[in-house]
């Protein structure tokens, strides 16, 4: 079954830090683009970071530039998001995506996949 497991999610104060992981099953992760979206209330999902298949090339939202790291294990099928000197504004469901676009993905596959999203809250 295919799946993308987020964690980390919690409370902060702003200033503070949080870690988010996320496992994937069920797909050859190796071979997917791997992104970070968040959504907060009454606003829509946007992009936060993006990492490449092989973790090469990474790009970030400029809003958590120089704040907020993403890295990906592909041994342990893991992305992962450091997000460091947090704001208010960084409050929102955190979801983990899984890009096939640029890859010819095997015929079982999809080229897409969406977390079921992790909360992030920071406030004091």
């Amino acid at each position: 079954q295919v799946q993308l497991v987020e964690s980390g999610g919690g409370s902060v104060q702003p200033g503070g830090s949080l870690k988010l992981s996320c496992v994937a099953f069920g797909f050859p992760f190796s071979l997917y683009a791997m992104r970070w979206y968040r959504q907060a209330p009454g606003e829509e999902r946007e992009l936060v970071a993006g990492i490449t298949s092989d973790g090469d090339r990474t790009n970030y939202a400029d809003s958590v530039k120089g704040r907020f790291t993403i890295s990906r294990d592909n041994v342990k099928n893991t992305v992962y998001l450091e997000m460091s000197m947090v704001k208010p504004e960084d409050t929102a469901v955190y979801y983990c995506y899984a890009d096939g676009s640029t890859i010819a993905v095997p015929a079982q596959y999809e080229y897409y996949y969406w977390g079921q999203g992790t909360q992030v809250t920071v406030s004091s």
